[in-house]
């Protein structure tokens, strides 16, 4: 029971739309009719609010990581796996959302909070993958999703086999949700960061 609780709670958790709340509470307007729509940081950039992007993928990241603290605390008898369900349970209900029709983000914030929880390592990869692209490239999709990739492969060097078989099975959903940017990316009309606000509907990586 205890283990379908954590799932409960990490769902709930990462359903929790940050971007959108900061943008309404902070006088930005919808974050959903703005830009490319989407609920991540790389939108809320689009609003010209630095800060509150920041804040947004800040508190994406934490829901990631506190699902697997959560998990690590109330069940440590299962270990591994019940902090790689919950975080995954957080990295699922940010891009499907209850309360927004599960109609999300891309999880890659959250899934980078994850990673880190479950061990700083895997996370230090995933973000200087994920940076490391969107600075050299300015394309902030395809950071998001080589981050996402790269995070199952380093838990595997890392000696991490269940974090790595979970954090395989979330690059998947991550690059499901960013299947429009990989068309876009593909016919080379995925906008990069720092260029127009208006972005074609699903852009953005976070």
């Amino acid at each position: 029971m205890t283990i379908y609780l954590l799932i409960l709670a990490g769902y709930l958790l990462g359903s929790i739309p940050f971007g959108v709340i900061l943008t309404r509470l902070f006088g930005a307007g919808d974050l959903r009719q703005i830009g490319s729509g989407n609920i991540g940081a790389t939108n809320v950039l689009r609003t010209g609010r630095k800060e509150l992007a920041a804040a947004t993928l800040i508190l994406d990241g934490a829901k990631g990581a506190v699902a697997v603290l959560l998990a690590r605390h109330l069940v440590p008898e299962l270990g591994d796996h019940a902090a790689m369900i919950a975080g995954a349970a957080a990295v699922i209900g940010h891009c499907y959302p209850v309360w927004l029709k599960f109609r999300g983000g891309k999880g890659v914030a959250t899934l980078l909070g994850l990673a880190l929880a479950l061990a700083w390592p895997i996370g230090l990869v995933f973000a200087v993958v994920w940076l490391g692209t969107v600075l050299l490239l300015r394309i902030s999709s395809l950071g998001g999703m080589l981050g996402a990739v790269s995070a199952p492969i380093a838990a595997l060097a890392f000696g991490h086999p269940v974090y790595a078989i979970g954090l395989a099975g979330l690059a998947v959903i991550i690059l499901w949700r960013h299947r429009e940017n990989i068309a876009r990316l593909r016919a080379g009309t995925e906008p990069r960061v720092g260029g127009k606000k208006d972005a074609p509907k699903g852009a953005g990586g976070a």
